[in-house]
Parts: C-alpha cells; structure tokens; sequence
C-alpha cells in the first residue's frame, strides 16, 4: 500500500463516517421532512459513479469508502421516499401533529 493509498483511505474513511450521525438520527428518529430529496438522489447517484469510476481503476480506496457511502445514504434515501407521503400530507403542521418532535437548534 502506497502512501497515497493511506491517505485515499484515510479521507475516505473521514467522509464516510461524517454520513453515520445522520444515518443513525434518521433511522431513529423516521424523521425525513426537512431532509431535500433532490439533494440526496443527486448525492446517491454521485457517489454511485464515483464507485463505478473506482472500480475501473481498481482503486480499493475508493472503491470502498463510495461502497459503504452510498449504503449509509441510500438507508437515509429509502426512509425519505418511505415519508413522502406523510411528509407530503403533513405540509406546514407542526411535528407534533406528524407524529415527531423538533428539537431546538440550539440545544
């Protein structure tokens, strides 16, 4: 293993840790309504090419960090799309009344 590759692995590692807080906050939570859509199809399909283009240079760095990536987002992407119609149907009522909470930014 080349220095780069540590490196490769090791910024791979950090980026693919950062998506577990919210992985785990939404599984727990089935919260999703302010979580864009748009956003993490764009992001899921990103990274899905961003495997695709590891696995054709057979970069193992890559080729893992985008694997286990796209498996954290695409929990995150299934717990949306599984909301978009409560979410849809919730509109502009509180939390409480979609059967959630809203904890304070500050806290």
């Amino acid at each position: 293993m080349t220095w780069l590759d540590v490196i490769g692995s090791i910024a791979g590692g950090l980026t693919t840790l950062a998506f577990v807080p919210q992985v785990v906050k939404t599984l727990r939570s089935r919260q999703t309504r302010d979580i864009s859509l748009a956003m993490w199809l764009l992001f899921c399909a990103g990274v899905a090419m961003w495997l695709v283009y590891g696995v054709f240079l057979g970069a193992w760095p890559i080729i893992v960090a985008n694997l286990l990536t796209l498996v954290l987002a695409g929990l995150v992407l299934t717990v949306k799309l599984a909301n978009r119609k409560r979410d849809q149907a919730c509109g502009g009522e509180s939390d409480q009344a979609c059967g959630g909470t809203r904890t304070n930014l500050n806290q």
